[in-house]
């Protein structure tokens, strides 16, 4: 770590170093500048018209309209935290899942925990006869978690006494995917029409369903993580000059990998319990970054943060006004701004590996 930073600070007077550095810089600046845009942006939007000098009195209940104060203090606030919250989340657990696994395609939703929330989902609708209603939704977010973080073991246990590599446990990922997923659907093949409609709900994804407790312990998680994450950020580096140079440093290469996957994992994990599944944000979020501040943690970890953020925000703020109205599920939404944007990153080249 003291090596890195003795790098970092010789350096510094590299003037093609500065300018990258200035120009990371920017590109921050740009992500959060974004982000305050897209928060504006979608406390005016709305099938509920709120003049632009009532919106921000709104938020503190000061508007003269009664229902402005209730539309955005307790419908459109609590939707823009949570997707802020799960997106900068989603986000910077990719990014570390994809430094510490030495894989561009890492993320929740390849490693499995995504898939393992949804059967976990499945299970509480279909075997325990839970609803979405009442206390029935905590139950359903609980089953969630608790199948994403089996999911997260068992990558974790295979790698503690199988000895696989990082490489290796992307690819289990897949497969526990593929199991998770073909026994959800076995138990919404032997579903009721309500019970089929509740999981499909879920599995939509939703981000008008959480409470101000929820966000608050959502916000708890993602921030302790970051704050993690930002710690270790010269360890991260060091592995992208390869293992036997981090080891040369004094990293313990596999407890850094197994404690940080754990935490991105659980990270995760609570996010898609809250909200149901959402594609394609972690894996997307750190190729947008990198692609301009390259591979270095100081600028990629905040960066993911905002552009995860940005992301959600930005997908949710489409799927409240492209019908409006209606609200189409953010699931699809991210899914469909994803996976070209993804297939453009493949194709143009621009990706580069951790």
């Amino acid at each position: 770590m003291n090596s890195g930073r003795f790098r970092w600070e010789r350096n510094k007077t590299d003037p093609a170093y500065y300018r990258k550095h200035v120009r990371s810089l920017v590109f921050l600046l740009f992500l959060a500048a974004l982000l305050v845009m897209s928060v504006l942006v979608s406390l005016w939007a709305g099938s509920y018209d709120t003049p632009t000098d009532q919106l921000i009195l709104g938020i503190f209940g000061l508007a003269e309209d009664e229902k402005i104060n209730i539309v955005v203090r307790n419908v459109r606030l609590p939707r823009i935290c949570t997707a802020v919250i799960a997106g900068a989340g989603l986000g910077v657990t990719g990014c570390i899942l994809q430094a510490v696994l030495h894989n561009p395609l890492a993320s929740a939703s390849t490693l499995g925990v995504s898939q393992g929330a949804g059967f976990g989902a499945a299970f509480a609708i279909m075997i325990l006869g839970i609803q979405a209603a009442g206390s029935g939704s905590f139950t359903i977010s609980a089953c969630a978690f608790a199948g994403s973080m089996a999911v997260a073991l068992v990558i974790l246990g295979l790698s503690r006494f199988c000895r696989i590599t990082p490489e290796t446990m992307v690819l289990a990922g897949v497969s526990i995917s593929a199991m998770f997923s073909g026994a959800t659907t076995l138990l919404q093949y032997f579903a009721d029409e309500t019970q089929l409609a509740t999981l499909l709900f879920w599995t939509f994804g939703d981000l008008g369903g959480t409470g101000w407790d929820e966000i608050r312990k959502m916000s708890l998680t993602v921030a302790l993580a970051t704050f993690w994450f930002l710690l270790h950020r010269w360890d991260f580096n060091a592995l992208l000059s390869g293992r036997e140079t981090a080891v040369s440093l004094g990293i313990n290469i596999r407890r850094l990998v197994l404690v940080n996957m754990l935490i991105c994992c659980y990270t995760a994990s609570s996010i898609i319990s809250k909200i149901g599944l959402v594609s394609f944000i972690g894996l997307i979020a750190p190729h947008m970054v990198r692609m301009v501040v390259g591979n270095n943690h100081i600028y990629l970890i905040p960066g993911s943060v905002l552009a995860g953020a940005s992301l959600l925000l930005f997908g949710d703020l489409l799927s409240r006004i492209l019908l409006s109205p209606v609200v189409l599920p953010i699931g699809a939404i991210t899914s469909f701004l994803g996976a070209p944007l993804f297939l453009y990153l493949l194709f143009k080249g621009r990706t580069k590996t951790c």
